[in-house]
């Protein structure tokens, strides 16, 4: 991989996330040789994913280029490699490029999206943890509408209108809220030939609730900023099945031509590295070692510090991952310098989600709000959080754009999603439809 041998210790890092990203800048002026691996050449914003699938914003602003992240630093290897596998008594990192040997091996390749097995609906609905699942969605929920204007049928129409969220979490209420806002101030401008009333926007939660990892105020306060703005919420739903023109629940029918799979993500990790647990997840101790492998260690979603207070491990979030990102950067350093290394002690920093203009709910440490209060703080937080100052400056601009006017502008269909063919489950011209 052409990355030149030197006295210094080498830490390979295998992921551009969060944790990755954050460790590797705050090994900055450090005695390392640092090389970070990742399929991508760049760094992706994952929270604001939905609003590009939404047309809220463009995908050069929640991406940034990692080698500008790291163009003034020094003793810095950014290789586009894919990782196939770890071999940890030889201290190599096999790639679709060749091995690397390394001193440190750092595991921070994030999460993927939990299908919990059901294969049909991996390939038939649609998710968004990458750049492209983000441009595929906006393409077929623009497409949808396109063939909607040339539909026979009312039934037909409703179907290609129809979006089904699935997964109650931050990424369900956000996507639900930002259609929703769609729905009202943007779609029947650019489809005035089309009854956007009837289209609907169903969000189904297998939980008693909305946001179960906030307090039961903001989940009851999504609720109702979700059904104010015309989301048709189904509690304690689960999917079991979809053909690409009905949504299949435990007891109902939901005829619709979108299904947005947000319902569980689980850790993606490497081949040949750690003790994996029923997350998907790489099991570590308080310093964030792999267990049973030597000078590996695992930070971010992919990672599982298990305790009694947090039996499933740290929330998968951005400011968790860089949290773990700088605690483990400073580690490595006393590592060098012969000092005892530190326990991990998690800060917890709250929570918080957006559902629409002036609508939020955020748990903090020290207090909870909810409404425009909330709105302000989650904007100031992603803003703060987003990798480079242009980014920062064009979501801004976007956001106060939208804020006053409702339209983005970038509703353009410029890669055509092309969907995949299969046989429809049972009859449903012999079952009965849930009425949303």
């Amino acid at each position: 991989m052409n990355i030149p041998q030197t006295n210094q210790k080498r830490i390979v890092i295998i992921g551009s996330g969060f944790a990755g990203l954050t460790l590797a800048q705050n090994l900055k002026g450090s005695a390392f040789q640092i090389v970070l691996l990742d399929r991508n050449n760049y760094h992706t914003f994952q929270p604001l994913l939905y609003q590009v699938a939404t047309s809220g914003l463009e995908p050069d602003s929640v991406t940034y280029p990692i080698r500008k992240v790291f163009q003034h630093q020094k003793n810095f290897f950014f290789r586009i490699a894919d990782v196939a596998s770890v071999d940890t008594k030889r201290k190599m990192v096999v790639t679709d490029h060749g091995e690397l040997s390394y001193d440190y091996l750092v595991m921070a390749t994030g999460a993927q999206t939990n299908f919990f097995g059901n294969k049909r609906i991996e390939d038939l609905s649609m998710s968004m943890k990458s750049i492209r699942e983000a441009l595929d969605l906006r393409s077929l929920l623009l497409q949808n509408f396109e063939e909607a204007l040339m539909a026979n049928t009312e039934g037909k129409k409703k179907e290609l209108m129809n979006v089904v969220i699935v997964g109650g979490g931050p990424t369900g209420v956000e996507l639900a809220g930002a259609l929703a806002e769609l729905k009202s101030y943007v779609l029947p401008n650019d489809y005035p030939d089309l009854d956007i009333s009837q289209m609907k926007i169903v969000l189904v939660q297998g939980a008693p609730r909305l946001l179960p990892n906030m307090s039961e105020k903001a989940s009851a306060k999504a609720l109702e900023f979700l059904q104010s703005m015309g989301v048709v919420v189904l509690l304690n739903k689960v999917v079991k099945d979809y053909d690409d023109h009905c949504i299949f629940t435990n007891d109902e029918q939901i005829p619709a031509r979108t299904l947005i799979w947000s319902a569980g993500v689980m850790g993606q990790p490497v081949t040949g590295v750690g003790e994996i647990n029923r997350g998907n997840r790489v099991e570590v101790d308080e310093y964030f070692q792999v267990r049973g492998a030597e000078d590996v260690f695992s930070i971010g979603d992919v990672a599982s510090m298990t305790s009694e207070q947090l039996p499933k491990g740290h929330p998968m979030m951005a400011s968790v991952a860089c949290q773990q990102g700088i605690f483990l950067a400073n580690n490595l350093k006393r590592i060098v310098k012969g000092e005892e290394l530190k326990r991990y002690e998690h800060i917890d920093r709250g929570s918080m989600a957006t559902v629409g203009k002036n609508k939020a709910v955020a748990d903090l440490p020290n207090f909870k709000t909810q409404g425009i209060l909330a709105w302000y703080l989650w904007m100031f937080v992603h803003l703060f959080l987003l990798v480079g100052f242009r980014n920062r400056v064009v979501a801004l601009i976007d956001w106060a754009w939208g804020y006053f006017t409702y339209d983005t502008g970038i509703r353009l269909i410029i890669r055509p999603f092309k969907r995949k063919v299969v046989e429809p489950v049972g009859n449903p011209d012999k079952t009965e439809s849930v009425n949303v």
